[in-house]
């Protein structure tokens, strides 16, 4: 029989798709394999149960019973952060954000501290919390400044079995061609291969997307691709990393969902995101990785414009959790905080908002 293992979950943006979101993830049975341990205002999860039209009865706790012994089996951590009445459903705000921040912070911490294995969110809005969190960019920063991890970590979408991975991430279009360095390309394609090879992929086959138009189309529509991206993959091959490319950017997913590649590598946020999403929009996933424990969520935004309709597919939600369980029984490795300390002064710390933000 499969370990079981305890899911830490942070219900996301309440002015979106979140709370229906938690809810059903709550309710469905493919959950069951694994213990949730869920971190949110219990209203809200509550609200998100009607909305969803499911039945969810789990036991909850207070803050000021987390020095007890925890539950078995999936429960609720009652922070009472987030008061329905103060939040306008389908729209960004200050409220939705800083409890977002709060169950975020809290799950890092528990799950760093060994609480539980696997860190899942239902989605955020960053607007929100920047609403909260001014100096908020996206969860790589936080997660950092929140653990201070030895290494940062770094963002991979997941579709079935065809995986994108970044060079860039979350930076203007405009700074993108400055941040493709050879070193850079390089560090990214050894982490795809280790994080593939560490999700079961025996020899992941990474493909690598092409700056320019048609690859610079021998130099006539830009450099980078032969005096930066060529010679990164050609250090990768030395390093026996199975990579091919750089390939055009309009048909390297083509050749991915043929089979000729299990990955591809991409140099900015949308050369992927927008392959992968038109590819299986309510399938995918975002892991976040490079981190003691594995940290997902589906890869789809908080959908304002359905918020309340209860018509949010789980499909992403499930698959989220589904490869956060397989990667921790699989064991990423690397050390967490052995600081030891108890649950409550963890949550504690999560909710003062006066260190809403910890530098690292």
């Amino acid at each position: 029989m499969d370990k079981r293992l305890r899911v830490a979950m942070a219900v996301g943006d309440v002015g979106g798709i979140s709370p229906e979101l938690a809810a059903k993830i709550v309710a469905d049975p493919s959950a069951n394999a694994d213990d949730l341990m869920i971190f949110a205002d219990r209203r809200i999860l509550e609200e998100g149960a009607e909305i969803a039209d499911v039945e969810i009865t789990i036991p909850t706790i207070s803050i000021d019973q987390l020095d007890g012994p925890l539950p078995e089996g999936t429960f609720l951590i009652d922070l009472a952060n987030c008061d329905p009445a103060n939040v306008k459903r389908g729209e960004a705000s200050y409220e939705g954000g800083l409890a977002s921040v709060q169950n975020f912070r809290a799950v890092l911490l528990a799950v760093n501290a060994g609480y539980a294995d696997v860190a899942f969110f239902t989605p955020f809005n960053k607007s929100a919390m920047r609403l909260a969190q001014a100096d908020y960019v996206d969860e790589i920063g936080f997660i950092d400044a929140t653990i201070h991890p030895k290494e940062s970590g770094r963002e991979f979408n997941v579709l079935d079995e065809v995986w994108n991975a970044r060079v860039t991430s979350h930076i203007p279009l405009s700074a993108v061609a400055s941040r493709i360095t050879e070193d850079r390309v390089f560090d990214s394609l050894c982490l795809t291969d280790k994080t593939m090879k560490a999700a079961g992929f025996e020899a992941p086959r990474i493909g690598v997307a092409a700056l320019n138009p048609h690859a610079g189309d021998g130099r006539n529509f830009g450099t980078e691709d032969d005096d930066i991206i060529h010679p990164a993959i050609e250090r990768a091959q030395a390093a026996n990393i199975l990579v091919t490319g750089p390939v055009p950017s309009d048909t390297v997913f083509v050749r991915a969902t043929r089979g000729e590649f299990d990955a591809v590598m991409t140099m900015y946020h949308d050369q992927g995101q927008i392959a992968m999403k038109l590819m299986g929009f309510d399938r995918g996933v975002t892991l976040i990785a490079n981190y003691p424990f594995p940290i997902v969520t589906p890869a789809h935004g908080t959908a304002y414009d359905i918020a309340g309709k209860g018509i949010a597919d789980l499909g992403a939600t499930r698959n989220a959790v589904n490869l956060g369980r397989k990667l921790a029984l699989m064991d990423l490795g690397g050390s967490r905080d052995a600081c030891g300390e108890a649950l409550s002064v963890l949550v504690a710390r999560a909710l003062d908002r006066t260190r809403i933000w910890e530098a690292a």
